[in-house]
């Protein structure tokens, strides 16, 4: 009898955790398309993975969504959000007031300067008067195309506008492009590569909240406050609970959370 009753909780213990498991909420995951290290690149394998792949991982865990990268064109990933092609954005997404127009964000999950680099014997630092006369790349639909626009935009440098950062830092490394400007950490991936041995870091810009925002948030669409809820506090148990200063540690030696 004992065996018996023994089989049956196992299997009533099975049969609730598939039904969990089949009930768990899916979510589509946008990521931009190209790679974007250390954030987020295909492995050899085509396995995207990355400090933001660990920290989907981590927040869905959490939240106990079940969630799927959805691979994305960069200038794209917004429309595709708001026309419910994914459901959220996990992509280095600055949490801005012209964004908020469009969409919701979570609470912030990493906050980085942004950084100007430049081949090595060339030097000038990250301001109006050091890049006047220079020709910059940036890629098209970030906060940094809008911030050299502002700022080293006419009467200073020549803007070049590119589909992805990994195009605006090859041109750079070929000797196309006095400068670019981007995300530091992601600056940082691209001098320590082959190709970025040619650069330097000039120098972090002047901090302009209203343009560069206040940290990156995971994107999501207006109305949707069930699921931000879920992730807000995934990112506060994350934190709480050590798994963020773990994975983290695996890429940075640094805070990359911020102030």
């Amino acid at each position: 009898m004992k065996s018996i009753v023994k089989t049956l909780a196992l299997a009533a213990a099975l049969g609730a955790a598939a039904l969990g498991a089949a009930q768990a909420q899916e979510v589509k995951v946008g990521f931009a398309a190209e790679p974007y290290p250390p954030f987020t690149s295909p492995d050899a394998n085509g396995k995207w993975v990355g400090w933001e792949v660990d920290f989907m991982d981590a927040i869905c865990a959490e939240a106990k969504l079940k969630c799927v990268i959805t691979p994305v064109a960069w200038d794209g990933i917004i429309p595709a959000l708001t026309s419910k092609k994914i459901d959220m954005i996990i992509g280095s997404l600055s949490i801005t007031e012209e964004r908020m127009k469009t969409i919701d964000f979570s609470d912030k999950y990493y906050n980085t300067p942004t950084g100007i680099i430049g081949p090595k014997s060339e030097k000038f630092d990250a301001t109006p008067e050091g890049l006047k006369g220079k020709v910059i790349g940036v890629q098209v639909s970030t906060v940094h195309q809008e911030y050299v626009a502002k700022y080293f935009g006419p009467g200073a440098a020549e803007v070049k506008e590119y589909q992805t950062q990994d195009e605006a830092n090859q041109d750079l490394a070929a000797g196309r492009l006095d400068a670019v400007q981007a995300d530091a950490i992601a600056l940082d991936a691209f001098l320590k590569s082959d190709a970025g041995k040619c650069c330097d870091l000039k120098g972090n810009v002047k901090d302009d909240v209203a343009i560069l925002g206040a940290g990156v948030g995971v994107g999501l669409r207006k109305g949707e406050t069930d699921l931000k809820t879920k992730i807000n506090a995934a990112i506060k148990a994350i934190r709480a609970n050590g798994t963020y200063d773990k994975f983290s540690k695996k890429y940075f030696d640094f805070d990359v959370y911020g102030g």
